[in-house]
């Protein structure tokens, strides 16, 4: 290099050199990020389009991951809508917007159900289940065989909404009614129609996947578990049951399908366990967890909005002697941690808890001795929080003891078993239940649960 080039080089680095330190340089572009998340529940041959800020188009026709095409700027945020919904279905939106961002956003969950067809309601002491269509406002209607038989003193009953199989726990002859569900709604019996259980049988369980059942045995304090074969037939595990604490009522399997949770009534306490790739249950360590006096229901929020699956991260119970709900939070490896505060206050006698289907909002059963009672209502906060609703309960009928929702969350419907009725609501955009034009239908005698499908 010659003398002149050098000198040339020099002079234009100082020129560079000039520019950056009097802020002459070039602007750095802002920092930008992908949105996406996950898809569920979408049926096959349907399809969603998702619009973040109103301008970026997604279509989706299949469940899991997804990510928008365009990236955004971390100071722009983002705000994903549905521009259009599935046909038949209905998605809701979790973790869709926020203000800022630092990183690329994996967690937007888009939940899609079907519109309910069906509801079944278990008469105890008329030993039958009442049948009816869902009409596209909410309303029940008998189906034109009313009602089908079951075993002794049926007390719950649970629906397969991925192969079409209904249970039902009847605790006086200690048994599992086995059915399948028509394409008219109506139950026909499997055979054998009837599977045997542990003693006084008292709620029956599916995991998420519907491969496996559980049945609380309130009498000896066990779970029977089974497999779910292709014709819906129940067929014992190894080992083919386990133990859990004091007079079980109810059970919960978290979204993931690996974590099992039962409010053990006489014993005071919530029992854990982990499901195995087998779906035998293990005690987690530890095995139980308190909770306040006399639980009787427990409910799993349905999703974190993790976008690599489903997790459940809080956990609820109805604790009916303290008219309390005990709160939770789900920790790693599935334990359960008590919130602060540990629980909230309910109505009179809270015996059922339910958490809708976007995670949001839960309810509460208020059994009032078997007078006329209430649905407590709240919202579940970011940490999992109970908060009362700006109305705090709404009337229900005499002894209500089940409360369901629509798999869309657009309706709830509570069983009252000593006016033999069913309660239906429609729930509002704030959680808020709101009677239906025909507030009541009837049922059988002593209805104690009920199921959408």
């Amino acid at each position: 290099m010659t003398l002149v080039s050098c000198i040339r080089s020099a002079m234009a680095l100082a020129g560079i050199l000039c520019l950056v330190a009097c802020g002459g340089g070039p602007t750095l572009a802002p920092a930008t990020f992908t949105v996406g998340g996950s898809v569920s529940g979408l049926q096959s041959g349907q399809q969603i389009i998702l619009l973040d800020n109103n301008t970026d188009s997604l279509t989706i026709s299949s469940n899991g991951s997804f990510t928008f095409g365009d990236s955004v700027s971390g100071s722009g945020g983002f705000a994903v809508t549905i521009g259009t919904q599935p046909s038949g279905q209905t998605c809701t939106l979790s973790n869709a917007s926020s203000a800022s961002i630092t990183a690329n956003v994996t967690n937007v969950i888009v939940a899609c159900a079907g519109s309910a067809q069906f509801a079944y309601v278990v008469n105890n002491a008329a030993n039958t289940v009442s049948q009816y269509t869902v009409g596209s406002d909410g309303s029940l209607a008998p189906m034109s065989i009313a009602t089908v038989a079951t075993g002794t003193s049926p007390q719950s009953i649970t629906i397969s909404t991925v192969e079409r199989f209904a249970y039902v726990a009847n605790l006086s002859d200690n048994t599992v009614s086995q059915y399948t569900v028509a394409a008219n709604g109506n139950l026909l019996p499997i055979t054998p129609d009837t599977v045997a259980t542990g003693i006084g049988p008292w709620a029956v369980t599916l995991s998420p996947s519907g491969q496996y059942a559980y049945v609380l045995n309130s009498a000896d304090n066990t779970i029977s578990q089974f497999a779910v074969g292709t014709s819906g037939a129940l067929a014992p595990l190894s080992p083919a049951t386990v133990a859990t604490g004091t007079e079980p009522w109810s059970l919960t399997i978290d979204a993931s399908g690996q974590y099992a949770y039962v409010a053990n009534h006489k014993g005071g306490a919530v029992s854990q366990f982990g499901i195995g790739a087998s779906g035998t249950l293990t005690p987690l360590n530890p095995p139980t967890i308190g909770a306040g006096t006399f639980p009787s229901g427990i409910a799993v929020s349905p999703t974190s909005g993790i976008a690599v699956g489903p997790v459940s991260l809080f956990a609820f119970v109805a604790n009916l002697q303290d008219n309390t709900v005990s709160q939770y939070t789900i920790g790693t490896g599935g334990m359960l941690a008590a919130q602060s505060p540990a629980t909230v206050a309910a109505g009179t006698g809270p015996i059922y808890v339910a958490v809708d289907p976007t995670g949001q909002f839960a309810y509460v059963a208020d059994n009032a001795s078997g007078n006329t009672g209430t649905i407590s209502q709240f919202t579940i906060g970011a940490s999992g929080t109970l908060a009362p609703m700006t109305a705090p309960s709404v009337a229900a009928g005499k002894g209500p003891a089940w409360i369901s929702l629509d798999p869309a969350g657009q309706f709830a419907y509570v069983v009252n078993t000593s006016d033999n009725t069913v309660s239906q609501f429609a729930v509002g955009a704030d959680g808020s239940l709101t009677a239906l034009s025909t507030p009541t239908v009837p049922t059988g005698t002593k209805p104690l649960a009920i199921a959408i499908f």
